[in-house]
């Protein structure tokens, strides 16, 4: 199964200058907990924007850029070649940035997205999710505390 998995504002923002404008620890945890052990497809700058390669997951990043090389990682050209080299058999993640997202979602079976309750400026954003094609078929609430400032919710959507 293909899956998207974004955190985006009320307003689809996902980011500003290549960084999160919110910080979710929980939503952190549960990325980590759903993408662990399984491809992630991103875009270069995606990449870039990570510390160091993320622990035990196979990296496939999208690039324009024909001399593009990142040690231990997997770099091809487009979506269809990133979506070739995952396994047919398990869960594969689509992690961003917004183009990548817009590029992956007619391949993508399941949405993943935690809604942050609040809206941002932002350079980056998320597709408008189309409910004729989308069904969602789980929500949780999650109140702002003091990890966290903003409300937000774990939605996931099914393809109609």
């Amino acid at each position: 199964m293909i899956i998207i998995i974004a955190a985006a504002a009320e307003n689809n923002t996902l980011g500003k200058n290549n960084e999160m404008v919110w910080h979710l620890p929980n939503d952190f945890q549960r990325f980590k907990s759903l993408t662990s052990g399984h491809h992630i497809i991103m875009g270069r700058k995606t990449f870039e924007s990570l510390v160091k390669p993320l622990p035990n997951r196979t990296h496939v990043i999208i690039t324009r850029q024909k001399e593009y090389h990142a040690e231990g990682c997997i770099v091809v050209d487009s979506i269809e070649k990133a979506l070739e080299i995952c396994p047919k058999d398990e869960d594969s993640y689509i992690i961003g940035g917004g183009e990548i997202y817009a590029l992956g979602l007619p391949y993508t079976d399941k949405l993943e997205i935690t809604r942050v309750h609040h809206n941002f400026e932002g350079d980056a954003h998320f597709p408008k999710i189309n409910e004729d094609e989308w069904e969602m078929t789980a929500s949780e609430f999650n109140e702002k505390d003091e990890k966290h400032r903003y409300d937000y919710s774990y939605q996931t959507y099914i393809r109609r």
